[in-house]
């Protein structure tokens, strides 16, 4: 089965079982990029989710929208909270048009679940219309960062979680091996003795101060731009919106959101994303330095420094038996420098964005 759905650049045919529409379609032909969907990071959905059910819920008590449309909006929201669509949300993480094609299809995705629930077909738009009903009092350019701020904090708080489970586990090695001699070593020579817990509870103590540097940049994400839609003006949005909508969304989530004091600036700002990707870049490059030095330590274990055993995870070679390699040390440097290309992506895209948007940073 399938249907068609047209935009003001024609028709398309999509199967019906697709909750998304023409729009998504359209992103999802034109921008096969890293073949990473959306639906790849679930808090980004949710965080689509709760943004779209402050404006409804706003849109409703203000009088624009019909409270059955706003409603059924409102519960179809709910769905995408609750982690039910995921996989509708397929367009790639590197998209053109600043986002729009993933807004659209939130907006899509959204109002076809509140036509079912009102008793009508997907993709009968005169009821229930992504753009007109889903998307009123909205862009693109307000509602895609308020998301993307929202699932980096959502996401922030399992981080910092792994985070301090390593801190521990790095104490509480320092604690076990507190009473092993070893020798500390400047430039890869034997300097002064030490024990081996000194060396893992450092390794505990600079794990616990990159929680509080994430912690201090994370509470830059809280300045939200809801209700400027497209370019600080709020142009299209009811008097009052802004407001009411961000207070909304703050009940809905539970998390204290400020709506930014100058909307123009927060619209085309993206200083919040470059410091904490250079945070991130900070701890990656912490971890580097702990797993070389674990490495080191492991190395052997005949011809090596042989002071610390790593557990054995797999066969370290196809031709010399008995090998294992470091694959965990290995594997988290590989990540480490992933995060550290990615922090001058981040500060490339930040700055190339131009006059009142942030396109490029999407």
């Amino acid at each position: 089965m399938a249907r068609i759905e047209k935009d003001f650049l024609g028709e398309k045919e999509l199967p019906d079982t697709a909750y998304y529409g023409v729009q998504t379609l359209r992103g999802l032909h034109n921008f096969h990029i890293t073949g990473i969907p959306m639906s790849a990071e679930p808090f980004f959905v949710k965080a689509f989710g709760y943004v779209k059910k402050a404006a409804a819920l706003t849109n409703r008590n203000l009088g624009v929208i019909d409270a059955r449309i706003a409603d059924a909006i409102i519960g179809a929201c709910d769905r995408l909270i609750a982690g039910e669509m995921d996989d509708q949300f397929v367009t790639d993480f590197i998209q053109g048009g600043a986002g729009t094609s993933t807004n659209m299809n939130a907006n899509e995705v959204i109002a076809n679940l509140a036509l079912e629930s009102l008793g009508h077909q997907k993709g009968e738009y005169e009821f229930v219309n992504p753009n007109d009903h889903v998307n009123c009092g909205q862009s693109t350019n307000d509602v895609y960062p308020t998301a993307f701020r929202l699932a980096l904090i959502l996401r922030l708080s399992s981080y910092m979680d792994a985070l301090r489970r390593l801190e521990d586990a790095f104490h509480a090695k320092g604690k076990e091996f507190e009473g092993v001699l070893k020798m500390g070593r400047t430039h890869l020579q034997d300097a002064v003795p030490m024990s081996l817990g000194q060396e893992f509870h450092g390794w505990g103590t600079t794990m616990g101060e990159e929680v509080h540097r994430i912690a201090d940049v994370r509470q830059l994400l809280h300045e939200v731009n809801l209700g400027a839609t497209a370019i600080g003006t709020s142009v299209t949005a009811a008097r009052g919106y802004p407001e009411m909508v961000t207070r909304c969304l703050s009940d809905l989530t539970g998390i204290k959101l400020i709506l930014a004091g100058d909307l123009v600036e927060a619209t085309s700002d993206t200083g919040a994303y470059v410091q904490l990707s250079g945070v991130l870049k900070r701890t990656a490059a912490k971890l580097t330095k702990i797993c070389n030095d674990i490495r080191l330590l492991a190395s052997g274990p005949r011809c090596g420094f042989n002071e610390i055993n790593l557990p054995q995870m797999q066969p370290g070679s196809s031709i010399m038996p008995g090998k294992v390699n470091p694959v965990i040390p290995e594997v988290v440097n590989q990540t480490s420098f992933l995060v550290i290309g990615l922090d001058l992506t981040v500060t490339l895209a930040a700055s190339a964005g131009q006059l009142h948007s942030t396109s490029w940073n999407r």
